[in-house]
């Protein structure tokens, strides 16, 4: 190994320890402020009892002080903020977001079920008669309850079996409904909560809670994709169906190096046209940023998709991004291993573009039904000749694992060294999750494997 090369895998070495730092710091954060948020509570005597059965009224309202905090974290993990994209990248926010969002309801359920239960014993009523009277208590109960059902929609639209048969965009537009459900809730934490009703240190540790998570919201989701617009005055500025039925989309702007996108990335675009102006979709980016042009290419698979075939020379576009980490900025090793099957192609290729002699050993790994159907096919031959790369193009049906039915090996068979390498995997989320289970089974550590994933 080179002064050089050796240098440079230390800066991965340390760049990848930095990461891994923020990734457990953003974890550890939540839970923090959670235990906070309660001690907050117990300061303010919300542990103050007369009997044992009291303390399921105080444990009611601390599984609600912890609902919030984890609704908030997940509001800022969806914000698009930079710090948190450099730190753990969009599909990992995504995740968390997700997961935090089950544990909230499920404290949400926790908090109403013993605050209505504890009511209803001190006033001695039923519990359905304690719930319908809440709203006695003010317009903000009311609206409390009102949100607590839009949070139950939400949740009931996020699982799996009924996802699955809804459109994208009509899935997204009940999401978006979250926002109402907090705007909801927050009144009565603030109006009715003993703990907030005098103001001091746990009022404003929540106004302060709300005011970063939604001004996070607020700048990286609303105010940037406004400002980049007219900053880069992005426009479609060249539309081409390829041979393999894929359609590439060029963008032309000012100043696009300030975007600062890395090959490998995403962004969320925004085609502002009567057809497509409605909608943002995540697509990567198909080549290197040159400062002055951006290029996707997309399969037609949907509605969406399939249409921007017909783009117009001159649309405006909306960037959101650049998003996730699925470029350089993730190494760890001295190699490369690049995995991709059919529109998968198109990260790996943006990557394979800017790998030089001293980036170290590189393999890319291409399955395809046919050579016909491969998007961008002779792009990354020539890219990979260029580069010493090593290509495999692997065509044909689907077989049991990764490979096409009939392909016997495994992956270390086709990279002995695959340890030695960051593996970088793009494709279909089934294919993708076998490539992931073997390239770890093969000793290849956690922290080497990337995979972006766009499922929602």
């Amino acid at each position: 190994m080179t002064t050089s090369t050796q240098t440079v895998q230390e800066a991965r070495t340390k760049r990848s320890a930095r990461r891994s730092w923020w990734v457990d710091g953003i974890e550890a954060s939540v839970w923090i402020a959670s235990a906070a948020a309660v001690a907050l509570m117990i300061e303010s005597g919300g542990l103050l009892t007369v009997s044992a059965i009291d303390y399921l009224y105080a444990l009611g309202r601390a599984a609600g002080i912890v609902a919030a905090v984890l609704v908030m974290s997940q509001v800022l993990l969806i914000s698009r903020s930079p710090w948190i994209e450099r730190a753990i990248g969009h599909d990992r926010a995504a995740l968390k977001h997700t997961r935090f969002g089950k544990i909230a309801f499920i404290l949400m359920l926790v908090h109403v079920a013993f605050i209505t239960l504890m009511s209803a014993y001190y006033d001695g009523k039923g519990a359905l008669e304690q719930l319908l009277s809440f709203s006695d208590a003010g317009w903000f109960m009311l609206a409390a309850q009102v949100g607590f059902g839009i949070f139950a929609l939400v949740v009931a639209t996020s699982l799996y079996l009924v996802r699955s048969r809804w459109r994208y965009e009509n899935w997204y537009a009940v999401h978006l409904s979250v926002y109402i459900a907090i705007a909801f809730v927050v009144p009565h934490q603030f109006m009715e909560g003993s703990t907030f009703r005098s103001g001091g240190l746990a009022w404003w540790f929540w106004f302060t809670l709300y005011a970063f998570a939604f001004g996070s919201l607020i700048v990286f989701r609303m105010i940037r994709p406004g400002v980049n617009l007219m900053r880069h005055d992005l426009r479609v500025s060249e539309v081409t169906v390829n041979p393999d039925g894929s359609t590439s989309v060029v963008m032309t702007g000012r100043n696009l190096d300030r975007l600062r996108a890395r090959p490998g990335q995403f962004f969320l675009w925004r085609f502002l046209d009567k057809e497509r102006g409605r909608e943002a979709h995540p697509f990567s980016l198909s080549r290197q940023p040159d400062g002055k042009t951006l290029r996707i290419t997309v399969k037609p698979s949907g509605d969406h998709s399939g249409s921007l075939a017909g783009l117009a020379i001159g649309t405006r576009v909306v960037a959101d991004g650049p998003l996730g980490v699925f470029s350089d900025v993730s190494r760890t090793k001295p190699g490369l291993a690049l995995f991709a099957a059919g529109i998968g192609i198109t990260p790996i290729r943006a990557m394979l573009e800017t790998h030089g002699a001293d980036d170290g050993a590189c393999t890319v790994v291409y399955r395809v039904r046919s050579a016909e159907e491969a998007p961008l096919l002779d792009e990354v031959q020539a890219l990979a000749a260029s580069s010493g790369a090593q290509l495999h193009v692997l065509t044909g049906g689907r077989g049991d694992g990764w490979a096409p039915a009939g392909h016997e090996g495994s992956l270390t068979d086709l990279i002995p060294d695959l340890t030695d390498r960051d593996v970088y995997i793009c494709g279909p989320a089934v294919w993708a999750a076998v490539v992931e289970a073997e390239a770890l089974a093969a000793g290849v550590p956690r922290e080497s494997v990337h995979r972006e994933q766009f499922a929602w």
